[in-house]
């Protein structure tokens, strides 16, 4: 009887096993694991610590660009101002008329459209000079010259930037509109029937002429152009490169189909550069253009003429009255608003052509 209560399984059990091994044993208190954390943010949810270093740095990089821009906008508000007078006193209309008569504080008559229309004309035939020579002597220096060949010429031409605007002007009166006299006369007399290549209002000289001007000035801001274009060639990324190679590209099919593609933003910016360069130069286009007498700008390359800043430059003896120092402030507002039109268009282009 003993023996076989005592190998009797308990009631309750059907499997047969004890109670106990279907019971967990319970764990005290102090030892029972702790409940999970609750999850932290993600680091990139976490409110960064600025140090002071970088929010006095910021400080004063946002300072500074809010004061360039305020600089800027009181320099134009200075120009409007000294302006305004000698536009009250102005006999004729400002933006439409040719002539140009200051001497006289009690009577003066003076119009931008003649200064206006010569800027634009040799700028525009610098640039039209300067653009593909420039991407010219860049795609050389960058894609087919041997290294020890390519710093020489770019150090040349680096260094015609640094010379002045006076040696330029006289550079281009006294040595090169002599040696191109004889080619310009040629233009002149052959194709005077196309209205830009007619007789102009210095004939029968050609050499004061916007021809001779807009050549001397496409030197002065080649370098620019070139410099610049030839940085952003040079960053083209290797293996656009070399994959185009590999696939059996020539030199030319290279350039045409990565090199351009990456550097064109680039390109234009620095062309719209030398733009601004063209359009403020001072000097040497006041030793150069010969001022017509009674005769307005017709859109010859064989006119003579002046530009904003070589009409403010050659007329500094009438500054000594505020009413007649006035008009030429009033020109420099103009040039002042050009400069920013041609920025704004050229900022666009880039953006298009980055996107």
């Amino acid at each position: 009887m003993s023996e076989s209560s005592s190998t009797r399984t308990p009631t309750g059990d059907p499997g047969g096993r004890s109670s106990s091994a279907t019971k967990p044993p319970e764990v005290p208190i102090s030892e029972q694991p702790a409940p999970p954390a609750a999850s932290e943010p993600p680091a990139s949810d976490k409110p960064k610590k600025v140090r002071p270093g970088d929010r006095i740095f910021q400080n004063l990089t946002t300072g500074a660009g809010i004061f360039v821009v305020a600089l800027i906008g009181l320099i134009g508000l200075f120009l409007l101002i000294q302006a305004i007078p000698a536009l009250k006193a102005d006999k004729v209309n400002f933006l439409t008329n040719h002539g140009w008569s200051t001497s006289d504080p009690a009577n003066m008559s003076f119009g931008i459209l003649d200064l206006l229309e010569v800027t634009v004309a040799t700028s525009l035939v610098a640039l039209v000079i300067a653009m593909p020579v420039s991407l010219g002597i860049a795609l050389f220096l960058t894609q087919y010259a041997p290294p020890r060949l390519a710093r020489p010429f770019a150090y040349i031409i680096d260094l015609l930037a640094a010379v002045p605007s006076i040696i330029f002007g006289l550079w281009g009166i006294l040595v090169f509109a002599p040696a191109i006299e004889p080619f310009a006369k040629w233009i002149n007399d052959t194709f005077s029937w196309f209205p830009i290549l007619a007789p102009g209002n210095v004939a029968p000289s050609v050499r004061g002429t916007i021809f001779t001007a807009g050549i001397v000035l496409a030197v002065m801001i080649l370098p620019i152009i070139t410099s610049l274009s030839r940085e952003v060639f040079e960053r083209t990324p290797t293996p656009h490169i070399e994959g185009a190679l590999a696939l059996g590209a020539t030199r030319w099919e290279v350039i045409r189909t990565t090199v351009l593609p990456f550097g064109k933003a680039g390109y234009v910016g620095a062309s719209m550069l030398g733009l601004g360069r063209a359009l403020g130069e001072t000097i040497a286009l006041a030793v150069i253009l010969l001022i017509p007498q009674g005769k307005n700008f017709d859109w010859s390359l064989f006119d003579g003429g002046a530009t904003f800043a070589s009409k403010i430059a050659a007329n500094y003896s009438e500054f000594n009255n505020e009413v007649s120092a006035g008009a030429y402030i009033a020109a420099g507002l103009v040039l002042f608003v050009l400069t920013f039109v041609v920025n704004f268009f050229a900022r666009s282009i880039i953006g298009k052509k980055g996107d």
